[in-house]
């Protein structure tokens, strides 16, 4: 995948959290540079090949130039590499100590945000 090939990320458009940290990257990311789709309105075939909308739903994904499907802390250090001023972040991300503080933080995330989901 190479920076400049458009990327599709696939968020939970009904959770305020995950809404509100997606308009932070996409005011800070090129229009062409990602394609944003908001999982929780989207229509089936806007997720894709091999995405449905109950996994989407329930985990953060990023879908590569390529075609290939990363989830989670994989698919956030992808966006973050592409997100102009987070690069650095996104190479720290991806080493061992801070992928794994990462990945334990992301689950405490994930068992607390359906909480602030709305129309739970």
């Amino acid at each position: 995948m190479t920076e400049s090939s458009p990327v599709s990320v696939y968020y939970d458009g009904a959770c305020p959290v995950c809404s509100r940290e997606i308009e932070a990257y996409r005011r800070l990311t090129p229009e062409e540079a990602v394609r944003w789709v908001d999982v929780s309105s989207c229509s089936a075939d806007e997720l894709g090949e091999g995405l449905d909308r109950t996994q989407a739903l329930g985990v953060f994904h990023l879908r590569d130039a390529s075609g290939q499907v990363l989830s989670g802390v994989d698919a956030f250090i992808a966006l973050w590499a592409r997100v102009p001023g987070l690069g650095l972040a996104a190479r720290l991300a991806a080493l061992p100590p801070s992928r794994f503080i990462l990945e334990v933080g992301y689950r405490v995330f994930l068992r607390v945000r359906p909480l602030w989901r709305k129309g739970r």
